[in-house]
């Protein structure tokens, strides 16, 4: 069972609220997002890895103290699953998306083939 940040009572993990002081645990609107917020006096953007590449645009960036799109430089990164299709599949899917091309070459075959 998860924690409140400011009380410290125990709540539900899938809570918006803490039922004890009200403190918003949960994105306004979000509830499956995480809030995240600042322990010390210092903002989440000294430690963002947004704000270190330079593509956040949160409105309160350089000084925010809650963020939903916070991701720590100092965690180690996520790798991203790649997807990679069998020859069959990538081929079926070249000619669902050439269709068009490949029905062109078709009737130039044909008109070739009957010009002979």
């Amino acid at each position: 069972m998860a924690t409140c940040p400011r009380c410290h009572q125990p709540i539900d993990a899938q809570a918006i609220n803490c039922p004890h002081c009200h403190l918003e645990k949960k994105a306004f609107g979000h509830p499956g997002i995480p809030l995240h917020r600042v322990t010390e006096d210092t903002s989440l953007c000294n430690t963002c890895t947004y704000h270190a590449d330079d593509t956040c645009n949160f409105p309160q960036r350089p000084y925010a103290t809650t963020c939903i799109l916070y991701q720590d430089q100092n965690q180690p990164t996520k790798t991203k699953f790649t997807y990679k299709l069998s020859p069959v599949t990538a081929f079926k899917a070249w000619c669902l998306r050439y269709q068009s091309l490949l029905f062109l070459l078709g009737l130039i075959l044909i008109s070739l083939l009957l010009a002979f």
